[in-house]
């Protein structure tokens, strides 16, 4: 079985890619896994150089077929942000349950409290082709966090038409719905290509 790098140093992801792409012929490891130094410095304008920066320093590291992605959440009462800087969104080193308190602060009482999780992935092929794919789901953010599954801004996102949060929903409707779910499905047809026919 072939192998590919899931470019996160980021346990939750690298759980949600291993359930995500299960059954697309790839054996997923992490760059821990594999004992690479991969901290590479996010310091693209948009979630799509973002991922594209930490697929080609796995790449570069490995040679191997990678897989990277980019989220954020997209707050329109507070024009867009955080966006890309999500997961710095309360500073560099700042935790999950720090930014969500800091978000929660941010918005207030206001109205409306529509927003949406984006991700891009960049997908790298051993042989160095680049493949980019994008996956958003709208809804809003609660007025309190709520659930315990999940990670990052799934406890105050609830997705739309749901009155439950990301955090409350089981792991294979998160699955369905999520971001990272649709871009990882859109994905899935290059990856079992390229593993029913390596380069």
């Amino acid at each position: 079985m072939p192998e590919i790098v899931i470019a996160t140093n980021n346990a939750g992801k690298i759980g949600e890619f291993q359930r995500l792409l299960a059954g697309s012929g790839w054996r997923m490891r992490s760059p821990a896994e594999l004992g690479l130094d991969f901290n590479p410095v996010e310091d693209g304008v948009g979630y799509a150089e973002n991922a594209l920066i930490k697929a080609r320093s796995a790449h570069e590291l490995s040679s191997m077929a990678v897989l990277a992605d980019d989220s954020g959440i997209e707050v329109d009462a507070l024009g867009g942000e955080p966006g890309v800087h999500s997961a710095r969104y309360a500073g560099e080193g700042a935790s999950d349950s720090d930014n969500r308190a800091k978000l929660l602060s941010a918005i207030g009482a206001a109205a409306p409290r529509t927003a949406r999780f984006r991700c891009l992935l960049a997908l790298i092929e051993p042989s160095g082709r680049e493949h980019i794919f994008e996956g958003v789901v709208e809804g809003s953010i609660a007025r309190a966090e709520r659930g315990s599954n999940g990670f990052g801004y799934d406890p105050i996102f609830e997705p739309e038409g749901m009155d439950r949060t990301m955090a409350e929903l089981d792991a294979s409707l998160k699955d369905e719905l999520s971001h990272r779910g649709r871009a990882a499905r859109a994905a899935l047809w290059v990856l079992r290509e390229l593993a029913a026919h390596p380069i």
